[in-house]
């Protein structure tokens, strides 16, 4: 099975759903951010999933690792451990899926350490020009941070992160795994108010991811970006009862990476080629930060459509029942990933089962139709049952 055609053909359809729905002329436009890594970009849990890839500020839980580490300090709960599983373009495969493992643990009352192990396996790949040869690709993210509470309402945290892509293009003796480093900024802050008779909670966080280096192929010329990206995300919860309360949250995000420069009509090749090695390749990932925020060949507006937005709401019931939908937009020249989420959740004091489904609007989310699954377990709630058993 050749994988590697399905991955380009997924690409293709992206671009040929917008040439059904705009016309030939807009397709020159069709220009998303590419970076290397994209497994990356991937949401690892099936609680954000549910909400629409939501999680900047939304209530802390063991997951905080990948959508805001700074809002491990929050958590209720002293120590946790989630595993979430989610297929991948399963439409087509039944091998490629992204494992997910992630770690927490509460330090006093002010701070936390917090870790996680991310592997996206592309199963196993035939490639007829390589003597026949199988391989198994793949891409690996281990990270750790800490995270601190600054006052009773702020915290802030930091990951840093090993990067590991096995997914490349020529598998000769002189080509080797691409291997990258990077880091996490992050800042939760969450705030009470009264609304009538009820006390409600509005928070916002910020996360600035991958930050680092970029990522170079044994064999390749040239190193290509890493997924930088911020995101900055507000919630609202609103208690109705002792027992019923409601949230809404939004979400915001943009790839701090330069748009790959497109070849101006009457360009020459080789002009060209020289401005892409000078105008791209030659930029440093910091560098990139910045350039990526007026670099959009279409101004000011293009740059706007860079901007992904989430918006998601949960409905719980007694701390052990959960309701949840989203849904996520990003632009069509960008991407065209526009999908809802549903999904469920239930809660024990040791464990947690979380479920979403995706449904998408337009025909390139590879998740389209997919059901992915968390678990989590508390291990406090643990050793308080493991206690109580001995106690017997």
């Amino acid at each position: 099975m050749k994988k590697l055609f399905i991955l380009s053909a997924l690409l293709l359809s992206a671009t040929s759903t917008i040439f059904a729905q705009k016309g030939a002329s807009d397709v020159q436009m069709f220009n998303p951010v590419m970076t290397a890594v994209t497994s990356l970009s991937i949401a690892p849990d099936s609680r954000a999933g549910a909400m629409g890839d939501v999680g900047a500020a939304t209530d802390p839980d063991v997951n905080s690792q990948y959508w805001n580490p700074a809002k491990y300090p929050f958590n209720v709960a002293r120590a946790g451990v989630g595993i979430s599983y989610t297929p991948w373009l399963r439409k087509l495969v039944s091998d490629i899926n992204l494992a997910n493992l992630t770690g927490f643990y509460r330090i006093g009352d002010y701070s936390a350490v917090h870790a996680s192990l991310r592997y996206f396996s592309l199963g196993e790949v035939y490639l007829s020009d390589m003597e026949d040869m199988t391989i198994k690709p793949y891409e690996m993210a281990i990270d750790a941070g800490y995270s601190r509470m600054l006052s009773e309402n702020f915290s802030m945290a930091v990951n840093l992160r090993f990067i590991l892509s096995d997914i490349k293009f020529d598998y000769t003796a002189e080509s080797s795994a691409g291997k990258a480093f990077s880091a996490d900024i992050a800042l939760y802050r969450l705030g009470y108010f009264m609304a009538g008779n009820r006390e409600c909670s509005f928070g916002w966080g910020i996360n600035l991811s991958n930050i680092g280096s970029k990522i170079s192929y044994g064999g390749s010329n040239y190193s290509e970006f890493i997924p930088t990206n911020l995101r900055i995300g507000m919630n609202l919860t609103i208690p109705f009862n002792e027992y019923n309360k409601f949230s809404i949250a939004g979400d915001i995000n943009k790839l701090l990476v330069p748009t790959y420069p497109k070849q101006d009509e009457g360009e020459a090749e080789e002009e060209y080629t020289a401005r892409v090695e000078k105008d791209y390749y030659d930029v440093s990932s910091i560098a990139g930060i910045f350039k990526s925020f007026g670099d959009a060949p279409g101004g000011f507006k293009e740059e706007m459509q860079e901007i992904q937005w989430s918006l998601g709401c949960e409905y719980t019931y007694n701390d052990r029942f959960m309701l949840r939908a989203g849904y996520h937009h990003e632009a069509e020249n960008k991407g065209n990933r526009k999908y809802f989420t549903v999904g469920a959740g239930f809660h024990m004091s040791v464990f947690s089962v979380d479920a979403a489904y995706v449904f998408s609007t337009a025909q390139t989310n590879p998740l389209d139709q997919t059901m992915r699954f968390s678990l989590g377990f508390d291990l406090d709630g643990m050793r308080d049952l493991f206690g109580k058993m001995r106690r017997r």
